[in-house]
């Protein structure tokens, strides 16, 4: 339990500095589209980064889990025919 609590913990410090670090930086910057040139606040952007990324890496760590728990069901499957045959 203890790694899950410093994990919450960090999240929050992370979580803090980002808000700090974005509510300091207001002006409006111009971001480049393909298609064409938006002004936006830069604490927008910066949020916008963050959620997006977070959004990735959750996407990633969630295609690992399935993945995982796809082959630890076929392990498990395996062992439960190999000790059946033990017997």
């Amino acid at each position: 339990m203890k790694k899950l609590q410093w994990f919450v913990i960090l999240g929050i410090v992370f979580t803090v500095i980002v808000a700090v670090f974005a509510v300091v930086n207001v002006e409006d910057v111009a971001v480049n589209y393909v298609f064409g040139t938006a002004y936006w606040p830069l604490i927008l952007v910066i949020l916008g980064s963050v959620v997006m990324g977070g959004v990735i890496v959750g996407s990633v760590l969630a295609v690992r889990i399935l993945n995982l728990s796809k082959e630890l069901k076929k392990l498990k499957k395996e062992l439960g025919r190999e000790e059946e045959h033990e017997e």
